[in-house]
């Protein structure tokens, strides 16, 4: 259920306050410029039961001030270090009010989401050196290390502060590759939105997609099928299983167990092979359409079984071998507490204690929810490990009792009413990295007026630091790939 209530900018911080000690959560925060206002919407959400509260605020767009909310929210004070790089809103009395998201060669006072912003002006001059934090004292020097990595992955700035190997902090400087989503979605139809949000984090076409029609389900009336919702849920563990498999093999190769890699890696292939016969496509895209679902077939149940006792075998192996053991154990340990403080969700949160699941919390089926959410507590690499690989048999069991309830073939709901706009709807999604928030509003000809999607990895970044105090420096290749975090989810 979502309630919106529209506060004053004074009473903003008790009412958030409130909402925070009872338990909700802040999973979102957007921008609009309105004909005569700059409305801003905290969405603060808990469950079960499945509870969305909105918080409208209406600013003056002459002077877009806010109190900061960051002394009671971490999460609160990145979204507004967001908000003031893209729209230009003053977050009053942020204890850290330099820039998150535009780099320093980003022209001064231009913000790209502003409705007079313009075409984008020339790169200007560097505006001094990144302000990394400066650690000093006897043995202390610095490794640089990005933005520019040896292989695929994206591009990010990781600055060391060690002395020997071990780590005294690490600065994680992200936002190489700002695509302009937010505004991209802007004036594009339903349909045309769908392929922008499968795309948002190519390895989560899924999840995004999901929480994208659900919010424009919610937006314009359209009731989903049960036939749809099952095959939705039944994606949403496929998408997870080529995930966390590759994340397995890909963490004892960081060991030196590297055969057990390629097995792993063999048998993500064999499900990218399964997608494609299931959705016509190696990562699932196609599968989620608003209002309904789209499967070609489904997945065998003797296959399924053969590739989970194969998973099963290579978690095995891995357990056994000392090494391994040794060097997951311990390693890179984020507590309860800093994980609960950051806001962390997903493998990451459920790792150090922390029982987040949006697949109960805020279910969008009958069915598809896991008899119980895997959790460990003692937030090191061997426990981030160990709940993917729970997670795995937990999707294949899932799988198992979907496959009775779904149709191949277009299944669709009724057509919106005429007329059904504007409206706004949001969409929480239980992705495989985490919970994955998308609200959108739409105007009274169906088209997309905003989209804020907000992906897991905005809110696991700033945990990576932490997790990595006192680690020793080779040990961060392992630390990075446990976390697995996504560069372009969270730089939008």
């Amino acid at each position: 259920m979502r309630t919106v209530h529209d506060v004053h900018t004074a009473e903003l911080p008790k009412r958030a306050e409130t909402l925070l000690r009872d338990g909700h959560r802040l999973a979102l925060v957007a921008a609009h410029h309105d004909a005569d206002a700059v409305r801003l919407v905290y969405l603060f959400v808990s469950g079960p039961p499945d509870t969305r509260i909105e918080l409208h605020v209406r600013l003056d767009p002459v002077r877009p001030e806010v109190p900061s909310l960051a002394h009671l929210s971490f999460p609160a004070g990145r979204f507004e270090r967001e908000m003031h790089d893209l729209h230009g809103i003053v977050p009053l009395d942020h204890p850290l009010p330099r820039r998150l998201v535009r780099h320093f060669h980003w022209p001064k006072g231009w913000y790209p989401m502003h409705p007079d912003a313009g075409d984008p002006p020339a790169f200007g001059e560097q505006e001094g050196p990144y302000p990394f934090l400066e650690v000093t004292g006897d043995g202390v020097y610095e490794i640089p290390v990005g933005p520019v990595h040896a292989g695929l992955i994206e591009p990010g700035h990781f600055r060391f502060s060690v002395v020997g190997e071990t780590i005294l902090k690490l600065k994680a400087r992200l936002w190489f590759v700002h695509k302009g989503i937010e505004r991209l979605f802007q004036g594009r139809s339903v349909a045309a939105g769908l392929p922008l949000a499968e795309r948002i984090s190519g390895d989560t076409a899924v999840g995004h997609a999901l929480a994208y029609c659900l919010a424009v389900e919610e937006a314009i009336g359209t009731a989903v099928p049960e036939q749809a919702q099952c095959a939705r849920a039944l994606l949403l563990e496929l998408e997870r299983l080529h995930n966390h498999v590759a994340d397995l093999g890909m963490l004892c190769n960081d060991v030196g167990y590297g055969i057990l890699n390629a097995h792993a890696q063999r048998i993500r292939e064999q499900l990218l092979r399964l997608n494609h016969t299931v959705t016509g496509h190696r990562l699932l895209r196609g599968g989620v359409v608003p209002g309904g679902s789209a499967l070609h077939t489904l997945p065998g149940r003797t296959r399924l079984e053969a590739i989970g006792e194969d998973i099963r075998e290579i978690v095995r192996l891995a357990l056994r071998h000392s090494t391994v053991h040794d060097r997951f154990t311990g390693t890179a340990i984020l507590r309860t507490e800093a994980a609960r403080d950051i806001g962390c969700l997903g493998y990451v949160a459920r790792a150090s204690g922390l029982a987040q699941d949006a697949r109960i919390a805020h279910p969008h089926t009958p069915h598809g929810h896991p008899a119980n959410v895997p959790m460990h507590t003692g937030g090191d690499v061997l426990a981030r490990f160990l709940v993917r690989a729970e997670e795995i048999d937990a999707s294949l069991a899932l799988i198992r009792q979907l496959r009775d309830c779904v149709a191949t073939g277009a299944v669709l709901g009724p057509p919106p009413a005429a007329g059904a706009g504007p409206g706004s709807g949001v969409g929480l999604v239980e992705g495989w990295r985490g919970t994955i928030a998308t609200r959108v509003e739409l105007a009274a000809d169906g088209t997309l007026t905003r989209v804020k999607p907000v992906d897991p990895s905005f809110f696991n970044w700033p945990a990576l630091p932490v997790a990595l105090n006192d680690t020793i420096v080779p040990d961060f290749p392992l630390t990075n790939k446990s976390f697995n975090l996504s560069y372009a989810g969270n730089d939008l």
